[in-house]
Parts: structure tokens; C-alpha cells; sequence
């Protein structure tokens, strides 16, 4: 197995991942088993498969609690563990939510970038600021009052929570187990908590995700349904690829870069661009260094 840091270029930046190369004859609950003994927010499974007849490498995806159809840093960071020193411009996984190409770019003098394209964005429902203030105890008063708390999945539904300052999201603290009851009962899986006032100016949004493990450095899956929301809501303009920097409270700084277009953009009758209102196109990326490298015996 290999480790790597996502979403960062130094080591012992970004988020952990633990990549297993060959998870052929593991049972469901040796995997499980493994990615509590590595105890970083995911671990995955590759099981390779004949590349004559069958595009795309089978990729399986677990946190220390369950299996996930789909994450952002694991899907990177194993697309760049699979890539190695071969150049290649594209690795396709086949997670359990579809296949995510992950495309890479090279520039001279800079470390490789990947980009992966998700699942297009499901927009679910609007939630009441009072009720979510109860349910995570933020003051109502520390949203911001101009953008929406939504629900979006792009194969992981997060709810994205828009906070009016830095300082609030900086002092954050939420009750895990009412807000893990208020998510069970609006269809989302974790929370996504964003403020467009950033530490690195050049950022659009500064973010932090807290779960059941404790806080995520980096969460690309989150990152992916942040850009659709963007996008749908002004923060970001059509196809604009901007930052979105995590993971700093914990001193392990992210920076995952997000863009994602309306569909259908075309001219009207006055030469004007217009586009439809549905958000497709989501891309995610940033990059990935290795780490460790080790045997695991069973």
C-alpha cells in the first residue's frame, strides 16, 4: 500500500488517503477492518481488472465507519497513485457511484495537476436557517443571510452552509449528534460549512467539514457540490475555476480547485449569452504527493 496527501503538493499537507493496490480476495469486512486500523478519513481498495476487454479500474471506498459510493480525495489521490511516473493524461475509476475520469495536466517546473469530472449535480431541498440553527447550534444571526443552506450530491449529498464571516467558521462548533439526526430527515449525508471571507486572498471560499471522524482536511466529493452551488448561486461565474482552501484550523492547508458550467450556453437574439439554469460539469481538482509506502500482513 502507498499513502498519499491530496489536495496539497507538500507533504504533510492536505488529506491522508491510504491506497491498497491489489484488494482482490478481501471480504467487505477485512476492508472495513483495514480502514480502521489506517484511520485516516478514507482508505481504498483497487481491484484491477483485464485491460483488454474492460475500461476503467475498480475502486472501492471506505471511511473507518462505512463503505462510500463516491469521495473526492480518495478519487484523486488514487488516480494519482495509479498514474505513478507513467505520464498518462487520463485515469478512469469505476467507483461504485460510475465511472470519474481524472484528467492531468503538466506544466515545466510545476507538480502534476488532476482534475476529476463528477456526477452531474442534483440540487435538493433549500433548509430553514432557524432549523438548522437548532439542529447544529450556529447562531442564526452567524449565516450568511444572503445565500441559501442547500442540499447537493454529485454522488455524496452534502448540505452546503454558507457562514457570514472567517472568524465564525474559524470558531465553529457544532452538536454532531443532532445535526447527524436533522440529516437523517432532509437527505443529507454530512455538512458543508463555507464563508466567502478567506484567509488566502485569492480563495473564493474557505471551508470546513466536520463528521463523525472528526474534521476532514480536504473533501473533494463536498468541494464538487460547493461548485454547483457557486455557480447556481453568483459566488462563481459559469466555468470558472476557482479556490477553495480547507483543512487550516487543523494546520493541514488544502486547496482544491472547483468549476462547474450551466448547460446548453448559447446567444440570443441581441448576441447575448444566455444559458439554461441546470449546473453540469463539475470538475474538482488539485494535486497529490506520496508520502509512505508499506506491507500490510494479515
Amino acid at each position: 500500500m502507498a499513502q498519499w496527501d491530496v489536495f496539497s503538493s507538500r507533504a504533510l499537507e492536505g488529506n491522508s488517503l491510504a491506497v491498497f493496490f491489489d484488494g482482490r480476495g478481501l471480504g467487505d469486512a477485512e476492508m472495513q477492518a483495514i480502514a480502521q486500523e489506517m484511520n485516516l478519513s478514507e482508505t481504498t481498495f483497487v481491484l484491477p481488472r483485464d485491460e483488454g476487454t474492460e475500461r476503467g479500474v475498480r475502486v472501492r471506498i471506505f471511511t473507518v465507519q462505512e463503505e462510500l459510493p463516491f469521495a473526492g480525495h480518495p478519487t484523486l489521490g488514487t488516480a494519482f497513485a495509479l498514474r505513478g511516473d507513467s505520464g498518462a493524461k487520463e485515469i478512469v475509476l469505476e467507483l461504485n457511484v460510475g465511472k470519474v475520469p481524472v484528467r492531468f495536466e503538466e506544466a515545466a517546473g510545476a507538480p502534476a495537476f488532476g482534475e476529476m469530472t463528477q456526477v452531474d449535480p442534483v440540487f435538493g431541498m433549500q433548509h430553514d436557517r432557524e432549523a438548522v440553527a437548532r439542529a447544529t447550534g450556529v447562531r442564526v444571526e452567524d449565516f450568511d443571510a444572503s445565500l441559501p443552506i442547500e442540499t447537493v450530491s454529485t454522488g455524496l449529498a452534502y448540505t452546503v452552509v454558507p457562514l457570514k464571516s472567517l472568524a465564525v467558521i474559524q470558531n465553529l462548533r457544532v452538536d454532531m449528534n443532532r445535526a447527524s439526526e436533522y440529516l437523517e430527515k432532509t437527505g443529507g449525508k454530512f455538512l458543508y460549512f463555507v464563508a466567502r471571507e478567506t484567509v488566502d486572498p485569492a480563495a473564493r471560499l474557505h471551508a470546513r467539514m466536520l463528521f463523525y471522524n472528526g474534521e476532514d482536511p480536504a473533501t473533494g466529493s463536498a468541494a464538487g457540490c460547493a461548485a454547483a452551488w457557486m455557480v447556481a448561486h453568483g459566488v462563481a461565474a459559469s466555468d470558472e475555476r476557482v479556490l477553495i482552501e480547507q483543512g487550516i484550523e487543523m494546520r493541514r492547508p488544502s486547496r482544491i480547485f472547483v468549476r462547474a458550467g450551466f448547460q446548453n450556453p448559447r446567444q440570443n437574439e441581441s448576441g447575448n449569452e444566455v444559458r439554461d439554469n441546470r449546473v453540469v460539469n463539475v470538475r474538482v481538482g488539485g494535486n497529490a504527493i506520496e508520502v509512505m509506502r508499506a506491507e500490510v500482513f494479515l
